[in-house]
């Protein structure tokens, strides 16, 4: 994604490379041993395209992990976790998180032990997750959250319950409009005070 003249402000993609990336992404979940021109074909895409986009598999889905970085890490922006009320604020990102849910659906089936680790392409991750640790930290400050267990906890219950959901709307188990209500009411209950 190219900075614009700013320093580390990053310009939008084009509309049309977000549509092709989430198609993409549904369609490497679809067809998770598919072949490039079965990926491009249930994207919507010739093989050709696919093969000028991306050149390799690996690299679509590098190209489809650094999409997923930089729209959670909008869905965090968005979501003002240091100052929006806590409350609006865990609104604001499950709300932000199940518009993009069949990327996080790609992101769950392409995740691996070593996802996360603090260096190399995966510290790209460190940023999403230091915001979330900061917001339950934040919000066990501000008594809203309990204190007994970790901000690091509540960060992995977070991102558990949200997986989990989606994942269970993929399965035809949860419906998609309880989806938002159902995680913000489970987790404010099991995590307050």
């Amino acid at each position: 994604m190219p900075l614009s003249s700013e320093k580390n402000v990053v310009m939008p993609r084009p509309v049309a490379e977000e549509k092709l990336l989430k198609a993409l992404a549904v369609a490497m979940v679809e067809h998770p041993r598919g072949t490039f021109k079965e990926i491009a074909q249930a994207a919507g895409v010739s093989k050709a395209t696919l093969n000028r986009y991306c050149g390799t598999r690996d690299n679509l889905i590098e190209m489809l992990f650094d999409y997923g970085c930089e729209v959670m890490n909008q869905v965090i922006a968005e979501a003002d976790l240091q100052h929006a009320p806590v409350p609006e604020a865990l609104q604001r990102l499950v709300d932000g998180h199940l518009v993009h849910r069949d990327l996080l659906v790609f992101l769950m089936f392409q995740w691996r032990p070593d996802s996360l680790h603090e260096c190399g392409e995966e510290a790209r991750w460190l940023p999403y997750t230091n915001a979330l640790d900061q917001y339950f930290l934040r919000g066990q400050q501000e008594g809203v959250f309990r204190i007994d267990i970790g901000a690091p906890v509540l960060t992995e219950l977070f991102a558990s319950l949200l997986f989990g959901l989606v994942d269970g709307e993929r399965r035809g188990r949860v419906a998609r409009a309880s989806m938002g209500p159902s995680l913000q009411t489970f987790f404010m209950q099991g995590a307050a005070t």
